[in-house]
């Protein structure tokens, strides 16, 4: 199944990216299978993660088909896509859209582990070609 990729009205809470992140992995889904997967570990009720649907699917992230009695929930963004947005999103906020002062950043701070310099290396070696 292919995913299209929707320009969404607003932003995906903390909370609905659990939910996004459900669909994501395994759509169609219920409101009841998608609180299967989120509920136990946030603690949610059914009523909380419909909010969060009914949130969801007004804003244009996810969209909906009636199956008998329920309805069953699909992504209307593409994974890849939001995280592409967003993380545009993060680096114009916080570092003026330029990506080096953030790796310079993350180095600095030593978040940086001997294999994630190993494949920022390998990335820019891929990019020059």
């Amino acid at each position: 199944m292919t995913t299209p990729v929707v320009v969404m009205d607003g932003r995906i809470s903390e909370a609905e990216l659990a939910i996004m992140e459900a669909l994501w992995r395994d759509a169609p889904l219920s409101a009841a299978e998608i609180a299967r997967r989120v509920a136990p570990e946030r603690g949610w009720s059914l009523q909380t993660v419909k909010t969060l649907i009914s949130r969801l699917d007004e804003k244009g992230a996810i969209s909906h088909r009636q199956d008998g009695r329920r309805y069953l929930y699909s992504p209307e963004v593409a994974r890849e896509a939001y995280v592409t947005r967003e993380s545009r999103r993060f680096v114009e906020r916080l570092f003026g859209g330029k990506v080096m002062p953030l790796v310079a950043h993350l180095a600095d701070s030593d978040a940086l582990s001997e294999e994630d310099i190993a494949e920022i290396e390998k990335l820019i070696r891929e990019l020059k070609r």
